[in-house]
């Protein structure tokens, strides 16, 4: 099946260009919808976040695919799968402050280095809000936040500014990708072993210079190892879930697990050697696959799973060529375009899947339109929040959504949201996309192209007629390119 047959249904409702909708602000629209949904009994909430998994790897997605994912298929056969579902980034730092803030990135202070913190002291985040409300919140794996420090010199040195004075309770993280240096662990906001070693650069063979087991060289714990963070990760995660069942306490838990993979280097530990049909980067996809089958199945071992809540997603989409699809014949992105960091369809439309037994009806798939962004409004709809601070946010309520309340020919709770690529802000309203310049944004050549006199200053795409964004309409839909940019600065200023 062609993965696209799935979404040319769901995206119906795009028909309409939503004027009235357009007028509605973010507060205006949480509130409208705030109430809508809600649950007497507070679920255990468990984020996964892939780090730089394409739509077109899991299988659920792309029945052709050459990266194994059983494990994630089999929580879309028992929840919901959504097409049209976008982090607010095509990469990773501002990707993750849109999931944990609830804004978009434009809104916020994008550091790429220490010291600073992505997120401000007065933010709330996922966990300040759960935490509000009862919850023990975890977080373990891919920070990419930003501490309020340098980096540490020495064991047990307090890092300030992490996820421990973000909300969390506990957490085991590393500041950044795996790829960038230096490389330790950070437990509790306190250092576990200073980077005091040295490691170089590495490369694959056959592989572009950033893709494969690429790492840069610099900074290291005594003793890391890069193909040993995942599985350390997993068992982490899989502590705290332990841990939580046996306190046998009346508090429910949250789990936000950024994964560092697969994202580079893709170091593949030796059980998935050899699975799938796209190289290491299959084999890694195959690990991930099998971390997620891990953390549900200990889930069910502790009685943990009727009333859980469990979010499968990617932060952006992947680093893979053309020529490597061709090469392995494995669409990573699907049948979209671009890569991580484009504002193409590729770098920010992502995978995700959803299971709660009993409110999100088995195999459900839906096409509505939903951000990272929404993670604030729709969890502060399943816990009774009536304290968020809406007027803050560009984040709605997509509970209806994500139950498979919504009629495949209605739209759903959002009707448009804003893309943040290589610092250029695109904007979605129903089938239109609106990106301001030529080029890619990103990694995909060209990145910027200079405007001819008598061509388009940028780009204009109806995602529901060409979704693989191959006609530009800038020059032949002019009062939509006004629509879009009107609306974009109307968002931009409140």
């Amino acid at each position: 099946m062609n993965p696209m047959q799935a979404y040319r249904p769901a995206a119906l409702f795009c028909r309409v260009f939503l004027l009235a909708a357009m007028l509605l602000s973010p507060s205006q629209r949480g509130i409208a919808i705030a109430a809508d949904e809600t649950t007497a009994s507070r679920p255990n909430i468990v984020i996964i976040l892939a780090d730089d998994m394409g739509w077109g790897d899991p299988g659920c997605y792309n029945r052709e695919s050459k990266t194994p994912t059983p494990n994630i298929d089999r929580l879309a056969d028992q929840g919901i799968r959504l097409t049209d579902a976008h982090a607010p980034a095509s990469v990773c730092v501002p990707s993750r402050y849109g999931l944990l803030s609830g804004r978009y990135p434009m809104r916020g202070n994008i550091k790429w280095r220490l010291p600073g913190c992505v997120l401000a002291d007065d933010d709330e985040t996922l966990a300040t809000l759960l935490h509000r409300h009862g919850y023990a919140t975890y977080c373990v794996g891919k920070w990419h936040l930003g501490f309020a420090c340098n980096h540490p010199t020495k064991a047990d040195e307090p890092m300030p500014g992490g996820p421990c004075d973000r909300g969390f309770d506990r957490s085991l993280v590393m500041h950044g990708s795996l790829d960038i240096p230096p490389y330790y662990y950070v437990e509790d906001g306190r250092c576990v072993a200073p980077p005091t070693g040295r490691c170089q650069n590495h490369y694959t063979d056959g592989w572009t210079r950033i893709q494969g087991a690429f790492w840069r060289g610099g900074g290291i714990a005594t003793g890391l190892k890069h193909e040993d963070v995942l599985p350390t990760f997993t068992a982490k995660a899989i502590e705290y879930i332990d841990t939580h069942a046996e306190t046998k306490s009346d508090r429910p838990m949250f789990l936000y697990f950024p994964l560092s993979a697969p994202h580079t280097p893709w170091v593949p530990t030796k059980e998935f050697k050899g699975k799938g049909g796209a190289d290491l980067y299959g084999e890694f996809v195959a690990q991930v696959d099998n971390v997620v089958g891990r953390v549900v199945q200990r889930l069910e071992q502790r009685g943990m799973t009727d009333n859980t809540l469990i979010l499968f997603s990617s932060d952006n989409g992947p680093v893979w060529y053309p020529a490597d699809a061709k090469r392995f014949g494995h669409a990573s992105v699907g049948p979209f375009r671009g890569m991580k960091g484009d504002a193409y369809e590729g770098g920010h439309r992502m995978p995700m899947v959803a299971r709660w037994p009993g409110r999100i009806p088995k195999g459900t798939v839906t096409g509505c339109l939903v951000s990272f962004t929404d993670m604030m409004a729709t969890l502060a709809a399943i816990v009774g929040d009536d304290k968020l601070d809406v007027a803050r946010l560009d984040s709605v309520n997509v509970l209806p959504a994500l139950l498979g309340q919504v009629e495949a020919n209605q739209s759903g709770p959002r009707t448009e949201m804003v893309h943040n690529c290589g610092g250029v802000n695109a904007i979605r309203v129903g089938p239109w996309k609106l990106i301001p310049q030529l080029g890619s944004c990103g990694f995909t050549k060209p990145r910027r192209e200079n405007p001819r006199s008598d061509g388009p200053r940028g780009q204009l795409y109806n995602l529901e007629a060409d979704p693989g964004e191959t006609r530009n309409l800038w020059l032949e839909k002019p009062e939509v390119v006004k629509q879009l940019t009107e609306r974009f600065e109307m968002i931009r200023g409140q």
